[in-house]
């Protein structure tokens, strides 16, 4: 029987480990990219959610789905040991290499712009201006023949 509730602690100390690391995917997250408000607040949903799935499950699969005090304590005590051993590490870490990633993938799709910029919006944008330019000098003379037609109207009514 105590052989049993080690093991069973050593699993939720385990569990409380695992969702450590869940609680610092979340916190990279949010260290590497801007997010609004209810962005954060669903990343909260999904925190909590994933966690709970981890517990219930563990307690379904290692305990017929009794809850001991033990259990709970195993997992805060797991939960403290990622969090003042190795979480600021992995945080570190983990923005460092989400932050050259991000530089990474920025070269390609700054060049792809530039190309893109060059190739299409430049002549389409030369396109566009003429175009304005010629609706421009259609309308001077759709107001000039306007305008010649409500002056022969004005001399035909005086």
């Amino acid at each position: 029987m105590i052989n049993n509730q080690g093991y069973i602690f050593t699993i939720f100390t385990l569990n409380g480990f695992l969702i450590g690391i869940t609680f610092d995917f979340f916190r990279i997250l949010r260290k590497a990219f801007k997010t609004k408000d209810y962005i954060t607040y669903i990343e909260d949903i999904f925190f909590w959610i994933i966690t709970g799935i981890i517990f219930l499950y563990s307690m379904y699969m290692f305990c017929d789905g009794e809850l001991r005090l033990f259990m709970v304590i195993g997992v805060v005590i797991g939960i403290l040991l990622y969090i003042l051993t190795i979480s600021k590490y992995v945080i570190n870490v983990s923005v460092f290499i989400i932050n050259i990633l991000k530089k990474i993938i920025s070269i390609p799709a700054i060049i792809v712009y530039k190309i893109t910029k060059k190739t299409i919006f430049k002549p389409v944008s030369i396109i566009c201006i003429k175009i304005r330019k010629k609706v421009g000098d259609f309308s001077k003379i759709l107001h000039k023949i306007r305008g010649f037609f409500v002056k022969k109207e004005n001399t035909i009514i005086e």
